[in-house]
């Protein structure tokens, strides 16, 4: 739950000076000037709120750099190995989950690599009927 709140936290602060820049720019009618107060408002209900909860995360970040570069570490050799066996994703059809839950991923056939992408498969009969 911390980390949802960190990663929502730091969307805001992200995107607050593009909104207060936003709101500068807009005409100050009535309507607009309402609109204008709520969320200046916002901005500074979320500014104060990430800067009490800006120790909390630092403290976070800093327990986790260790945890993160031994998964790093760890994960990285065999990532870039496994990633060298599957080589190229669209070389694969999509996954399949089989009714006793094994998960089986297809390799293409040569024909099927060698249509070209949006082009309907020969068996397709844009001209037939749909049955619906």
């Amino acid at each position: 739950m911390k980390h949802l709140a960190a990663l929502t936290l730091a969307s805001l602060l992200a995107l607050g000076p593009a909104m207060a820049q936003e709101a500068e720019e807009r005409p100050r009618g009535d309507m607009d000037e309402g609109f204008n107060l709520v969320e200046e408002g916002m901005m500074l209900f979320f500014r104060g709120l990430a800067e009490e909860m800006e120790p909390a995360l630092e403290d976070m970040a800093r327990e986790m750099e260790p945890m993160m570069r031994d998964l790093a570490e760890t994960l990285g050799p065999k990532m870039a190995e496994l990633a060298e066996m599957i080589g190229e994703f669209d070389q694969y059809h999509p996954p399949e989950k089989l009714a006793n839950g094994d998960i089986i991923i297809r390799r293409k056939t040569p024909e099927e690599m060698e249509r070209a992408p949006g082009r309907p498969a020969p068996d397709f009969d844009p001209e037939g009927e749909i049955e619906l």
